[in-house]
């Protein structure tokens, strides 16, 4: 059974409470669930941290272990060419990396506008809330099949 590593950079930890008005009142245990509803034969490894180099490391475990990867780099997003240069090694190995964001960033402040993570990512999706994840996820089963 192939897992897909769900991957979430700082900040998300505190879904549910944290501007519920941007990124909506579920928690990182309603995603997991939503997503293992959604997996039909795959198991979801879903990860959150507010560390960089963990999330680094992440990123080589799934080159290591060929699995998939859904990446919400979070604020990392716009600035972290570390984590750039991780995703690049992802997606350089043959594997999809799909970039997720719950809200928009490009209906709000300018600074978000910008992903360095974008160009090395197979495909981004955001806007949709959770639902960027379950699209993503979706992707991944296609491709997969």
């Amino acid at each position: 059974m192939t897992t897909v590593l769900v991957l979430n950079g700082p900040n998300l930890g505190r879904l549910g409470s944290r501007e519920p008005d941007v990124y909506g009142s579920g928690t990182l245990d309603d995603l997991r669930a939503q997503l293992e509803a959604e997996a039909s034969g795959l198991t979801i490894d879903l990860r959150q941290t507010n560390d960089e180099a963990e999330l680094i490391s992440w990123l080589y475990e799934a080159v290591d272990t060929s699995r998939p990867v859904i990446l919400n780099p979070a604020a990392f997003t716009h600035y972290s060419y570390a984590l750039r240069d991780a995703a690049a090694l992802v997606t350089k190995a043959g594997l999809l990396l799909v970039e997720v964001h719950i809200s928009n960033p490009h209906a709000r402040e300018e600074f978000r506008h910008t992903s360095v993570i974008s160009a090395v990512a197979t495909g981004v999706i955001a806007g949709f809330g959770f639902d960027s994840y379950v699209l993503a996820l979706e992707l991944v089963k296609r491709r997969l099949r």
